[in-house]
C-alpha cells in the first residue's frame, strides 16, 4: 500500500513531515509493480512515493482551473536546465526520493520526503510541494511564530525523519529548496493552487481500531508488512514505508494524527488506487496504525506553545 514510487513517507514526509494538517480543512517510484495491495494506509501513501520516479513529474500548469485555481499537471524533467542551477534542483529531487540513504548523519529512520510527499512532492492531494515557496515565510500554531520553508523543512526532519534538523546554509537545505522552487514555476503569491495539503474528510461513524486492524490485514499489510515494518531491497532502499516502529516517523510527525492520516489514506491509498476507500475505511485504518508503537519527540513541549492544539495530537 505505502509503496513507494518513483512516480510517488518519518511520515512521515514534510513524517511522518507530511504542515501536515490535511488543507481543508492543513521512498522514486515502486519497485516495477509491487504486490497487488488490497488498499491503503496512510502511510502507505507516503511508502508509494518512493522507487524509481517515474520521469514525469506533476507540476503547475499556466492555466487556472475553473475555479481559478492553478491545477497540477505532469511535466518532462527534461525541462530541468544544464548547468549548475540544474544540477542543483536534480540533487533537491534526489535528496527528497532517497532521503534517508543520501542523508543518513540527518535522518533518525527509514524513510524519505517522498513517502508522504509523493512523486516528489508533486502529487495532488498528496502534500505536494507546488506553489509552497509562495505560501512562506507564514505564521504556524504549532510553531506558535513565523516560519521560514527552511524552517518548515526542518520541521519534517525532526518530525517525519525523526532526525536533525539542515544547517538553513547546508547545500542540502539550498538544493530541497531549489527543487521546490522548480516544481513552483510560474506561480505567483496569491494564487491558488488545487489539491494542496491532504483534503480533510469526515467519517460517517466513530473510527474504529479494531475495524481498521482488519482492513489492515487486507489491504496494507501486503505492502507495509503485519507488524508495520515496511519493506526494503538489499541496499536498504524504501520500497514501501514502514507505518510504526524506529524506522517510521515519530509522535510529532503529521502523519501520526488521525485526521492527517485518514486523509492521506483516503486519497492515496492503495497506491494507484486513491480515492477508493470509503471514508470510513480511511479513518478505521488511521485509528489503528496512528496509536500504534513508534519515536518520541524530544521537544514536543514546546509545540502549540498559544494554545489551540488539535484533538488528534499524540501528546
Amino acid at each position: 500500500m505505502l509503496r513507494t514510487s518513483a512516480t510517488a513517507l518519518l511520515l512521515l514526509t514534510l513524517g511522518a513531515c507530511a504542515d501536515t494538517t490535511p488543507t481543508a480543512p492543513p521512498a522514486e517510484a515502486p519497485p516495477a509493480t509491487p504486490p497487488a495491495a488490497p488498499a491503503g494506509t496512510a502511510a502507505a501513501g507516503t511508502a508509494a512515493a518512493g522507487t524509481a520516479a517515474a520521469e514525469t513529474t506533476a507540476a503547475p500548469p499556466p492555466a487556472a482551473a475553473p475555479d481559478d485555481r492553478i491545477t497540477i499537471q505532469p511535466v518532462d524533467l527534461a525541462t530541468i536546465p544544464e548547468g549548475a542551477a540544474g544540477d542543483q534542483i536534480r540533487r533537491g529531487r534526489a535528496l527528497v526520493m532517497d532521503t534517508h540513504r543520501l542523508m543518513p548523519d540527518k535522518v533518525g529512520n527509514g524513510l524519505n520526503c517522498t513517502n508522504c510527499h509523493l512523486d516528489a512532492g508533486t502529487h495532488p492531494k498528496a502534500a505536494p510541494f507546488v506553489g509552497v515557496t509562495t505560501r512562506y515565510p507564514r505564521y504556524r500554531k504549532r510553531s506558535g511564530k513565523v516560519d521560514s520553508l527552511a524552517e518548515r523543512v526542518n520541521g519534517c526532519m525532526e518530525r517525519s525523519m525523526a532526525g536533525q534538523p539542515l544547517d538553513a546554509e547546508s547545500d542540502e537545505m539550498k538544493a530541497i529548496l531549489a527543487w521546490m522552487d522548480f516544481v513552483s514555476a510560474g506561480i505567483e503569491d496569491g494564487t491558488k493552487v488545487a489539491d494542496t495539503g491532504m483534503p480533510r474528510i469526515q467519517p460517517p461513524a466513530a473510527p474504529d481500531a479494531a475495524r481498521g486492524e482488519a482492513l489492515y490485514a487486507q489491504k496494507c499489510a501486503a505492502c507495509h508488512q503485519p507488524d508495520g515494518s515496511g519493506m526494503y531491497d538489499g541496499d536498504d532502499k524504501t520500497l514501501f514505508p514502514p507505518l510504526w516502529g524506529d524506522r517510521s516517523y515519530n509522535i510529532g510527525a503529521g502523519m501520526a494524527r488521525l485526521h492527517t492520516a485518514a486523509a492521506f489514506v483516503k486519497w492515496n491509498m492503495p497506491l494507484g488506487q486513491g480515492g477508493t476507500l470509503t471514508d470510513q475505511e480511511a479513518y478505521d485504518i488511521a485509528a489503528f496504525f496512528t496509536v500504534q508503537p513508534r519515536q518520541d519527540l524530544a521537544k514536543k513541549s514546546g509545540d502549540w506553545p498559544k494554545g489551540d492544539k488539535p484533538d488528534d495530537a499524540r501528546y
